[in-house]
């Protein structure tokens, strides 16, 4: 089989921080077989991320939402990718239905983690050791290797690319302007109440820097669009001029696109804080029930704004303390004081 044709299938991940992480494998993959083609059978929803990594020949959309069976559909799928003749897939989530797809396509090498009995659909199965693969994008990145093989140091680190037209285009779409430097805050988390800072104090940290001259752009997903405007309105009215309540009022790919404009970008532990440190953004994350000892942030620069409690990380939705000090007792002033020791370039777009 020659390396310079292999056509490798990755089953991807169903969550936008996961995705941005598994680029790492894709960098991998190229780096060890030059010229291999990588396509990536993925939501339809993270295609603007695919499309955005230069080594991801082609998004093939998943038409099943998380969580859905539907056998029917799977196979049929399958059958429809033999014709494209994959040497090899590579299955990222640990789900007995995620394996599917690759053995019904008849792929001959199918590799993944061991995970939901997953015996004969996969015929490359790893055990996970996971005192040796720590990180999220170690357990990526060894599946794209032979299993006695080690992983590449330093690791590679994500690295979305942006077509300045296109950016321009969501700048003019949405009426933004760049001004004035700008921080953009991201205080939603899919995954749960556990990882959101309190509202008055992202409110806080977007008073400070209003205050500085810098404006202010919330982004989210349509959940998030009632809090980004609770914090906007915590703002003394004439700061709030200079503040946007961008959630839900833009598409993944206009988030991507506009994000890479930010000086400085303050998040949560979520998958826009995964696709700002791609953009090699400076950053701040505050954690809370997670731990940056599994998904960390990575870009060289950001700083991580933690607590530390003793009852965290839980890794839970809801904190099962009903208190949730891990974060309500986390002072704005510790993500102020971060953000004044990262580099900051204040130039009008600085992400340019």
């Amino acid at each position: 089989m020659s390396t310079q044709a292999l056509k490798i299938l990755v089953i991807g991940p169903s969550w936008v921080g996961d995705m941005v992480m598994a680029q790492t494998l894709f960098m991998v993959l190229a780096k060890q077989h030059p010229g291999c083609a990588i396509d990536v059978l993925a939501p339809a929803w993270s295609r603007p991320l695919l499309e955005r990594m230069p080594e991801v020949r082609r998004a093939i959309d998943m038409p099943l939402g998380h969580g859905s069976l539907q056998l029917g559909v799977r196979r049929q799928l399958g059958i429809s990718l033999r014709s494209e003749a994959y040497d090899w897939a590579i299955t990222l989530p640990n789900s007995l239905k995620s394996a599917l797809v690759a053995a019904w396509a008849k792929i001959p090498r199918r590799t993944g983690w061991r995970g939901e009995m997953r015996y004969g659909l996969l015929n490359d199965l790893r055990v996970l050791d996971k005192a040796r693969y720590p990180l999220m994008i170690e357990r990526f990145i060894a599946l794209g290797l032979d299993s006695d093989k080690p992983l590449p140091a330093p690791l590679p680190s994500p690295g979305l690319e942006i077509d300045p037209e296109q950016r321009q285009q969501a700048l003019q779409a949405l009426g933004l302007q760049t001004t004035r430097p700008i921080l953009v805050l991201c205080p939603g988390a899919e995954f749960g109440e556990a990882k959101r800072w309190p509202e008055q104090a992202y409110a806080e940290v977007a008073r400070k820097k209003l205050s500085e001259g810098w404006q202010v752009w919330i982004l989210g997903s349509a959940k998030d669009t009632e809090g980004a405007e609770r914090i906007r309105q915590m703002l003394p009215a004439e700061l709030q001029l200079y503040c946007e309540n961008l959630a839900g009022k833009t598409v993944l790919a206009q988030a991507v696109d506009l994000m890479s404009l930010a000086s400085a970008v303050v998040s949560n532990d979520s998958g826009l804080m995964h696709i700002a440190a791609a953009l090699h953004r400076p950053l701040v994350v505050v954690y809370g029930s997670t731990s940056p000892g599994f998904t960390p942030p990575l870009n060289a620069n950001h700083e991580v704004v933690s607590l530390d409690l003793d009852c965290s990380p839980c890794f839970k939705r809801e904190c099962p303390l009903g208190h949730s000090n891990c974060l309500k007792q986390l002072p704005p002033s510790l993500v102020l004081q971060a953000l004044e020791r990262l580099p900051i370039d204040v130039s009008v777009e600085a992400g340019s």
